[in-house]
């Protein structure tokens, strides 16, 4: 299963049915429009610059809306229904910004031709995207059941659950790379060479049977025994998937269901594809507009510092972000240089390495303002759980294990967790602010992040930072 060349099918097909669309509907536009408006031809109408711009920049235009509508994350395992809906949705939103921004300067002899001009382009640009949709979709779901295309899937348990649901997933058209056990003294229900290896043999075993997925289904009914082994799971980055049945013992994750199979993703996060495409665009543009608006007063800052403390202006340090991979985060230089020399060492608020300039800094959040560049690197996100270095993860995690779920967002420049609390001093400090970064991950949507950056420029007005 190739992900990239499949989004590049629907890609192509897309771009080919939004051209081919929009020359029939500027053929009805000649004929009904463009005629009397002193054109010869239909040839001299569509060789025309007007129209040649949009032959060329509209397929581009629908590329950029489908993307919005998420259409293009998850290329396999689509619903025909949902494909549909998503389809029609997406067409009718951008059949309406097409006909405001290029149709409506027309002028047709009779009003009513507005009327069937945005129909006709509506229902060209449906039938013309959705058919070809639906035969890569519907071959995707042939070569599924046919084997050709599978994910594999790791099922943690061997028990009489494990094989049950092995035997659904399989008709379902995945492949079973193997069990492992709870624990040894768990009951086995499945054959000897069908078992993968131990718990403590996971890290070796997901790479060399290229896993995908990996699945819970043990048998024991003890909510702490099945709570230890799912955080002991969200280490490896992967979907992790539990029997719907098993909700009941979940206290930090937000449950999503998934289509066509009895199970639920734990690793999934409450935003929808829609408004993750969304924030990544409005990351991206939102960090462009403040790196160049800000330029002035970062050359204000960078002359501070150096005046304040010999040093340099930027303080970088490596990070966990998205997926546990780690990066360099950029501050302002807060500190006194080879501040850590003696090794990770929190701050406080009476921490004496803290420069004068550097306090007011960290007071306003100053600091933090060149983490814009690693949004619009893609490192990071406006908003977002705060990245750790994994000195102080290793720790966090001995008391707090389900912390590893966030790494399946991209940390922000600003959190719940900085907004609600504050810095943090020592772990314990750090785990209690952990629960508000939860609550984010939790219920995170377009409004919530929202929410965030007011409370956030409350804070950096009023000074609330430490």
């Amino acid at each position: 299963m190739n992900k990239k060349a499949q989004i590049i099918k629907y890609i192509v097909s897309d771009l080919l049915s939004a051209a081919i669309a929009w020359l029939l509907f500027n053929i009805l536009r000649y004929h009904e429009i463009a005629l009397y408006m002193g054109y010869s031809s239909l040839k001299n109408y569509l060789l025309s610059e007007m129209v040649l711009e949009g032959q060329f920049l509209i397929p581009f235009f629908w590329i950029f809306i489908h993307y919005l509508s998420g259409y293009y994350n998850k290329p396999f395992g689509k619903s025909r229904i949902v494909e549909f809906f998503t389809t029609f949705v997406t067409v009718v939103i951008g059949v309406t910004l097409l006909f405001f921004i290029m149709v409506l300067n027309d002028l047709p002899r009779s009003f009513h031709i507005y009327y069937q001009l945005y129909f006709s382009l509506l229902g060209l640009q449906f039938v013309f995207t959705y058919i070809p949709r639906l035969i890569l979709t519907q071959n995707g779901i042939t070569k599924t059941k046919n084997r050709e295309w599978s994910l594999n899937v790791l099922i943690i348990g061997a028990g009489n659950k494990a094989k049950d649901i092995a035997g659904n997933l399989y008709s379902l058209g995945y492949t079973i790379a193997g069990f492992i056990p709870e624990d040894k003294d768990s009951g086995i229900a499945v054959e000897t060479n069908e078992l993968a290896g131990t718990m403590d043999e996971l890290p070796e075993v997901i790479p060399s049977k290229n896993i995908d997925e990996l699945v819970v289904a043990i048998d024991s009914t003890d909510g702490d025994k099945f709570a230890q082994i799912l955080y002991s799971l969200y280490k490896c980055k992967l979907p992790v998937k539990i029997l719907a049945d098993k909700s009941s013992a979940l206290s930090k994750v937000n449950i999503k269901t998934i289509l066509g199979i009895p199970l639920v993703d734990v690793t999934d996060n409450n935003f929808s594809e829609v408004e993750k495409n969304i924030k990544y665009v409005l990351d991206k543009l939102m960090s462009v507009i403040a790196l160049v608006l800000l330029s002035p007063l970062f050359l204000y800052i960078a002359w501070q510092i150096k005046r304040g403390s010999p040093g340099s202006v930027f303080f970088r340090q490596e990070r966990i972000g998205y997926l546990g991979k780690p990066f360099t985060i950029y501050k302002f230089r807060t500190m006194y240089e080879n501040s850590e020399n003696d090794g990770p060492l929190l701050a406080s608020e009476d921490d004496k390495r803290i420069t004068l300039f550097g306090r007011f800094m960290r007071k306003y959040r100053i600091d933090e303002l060149p983490q814009f560049w690693n949004v619009l690197k893609g490192d990071m996100s406006l908003v977002g759980p705060r990245p750790e270095r994994k000195h102080y993860i290793d720790q966090i995690v001995k008391k707090a294990p389900y912390y590893y779920l966030l790494h399946n967002v991209r940390p922000g420049i600003t959190s719940l967790g900085m907004v609600k609390y504050g810095y943090a001093s020592d772990i314990d400090e750090m785990i209690e602010r952990l629960e508000y970064d939860m609550l984010y991950y939790e219920n995170m949507s377009l409004l919530m992040d929202i929410t965030i950056l007011t409370y956030t420029i409350k804070t950096v007005i009023t000074g609330k930072g430490i």
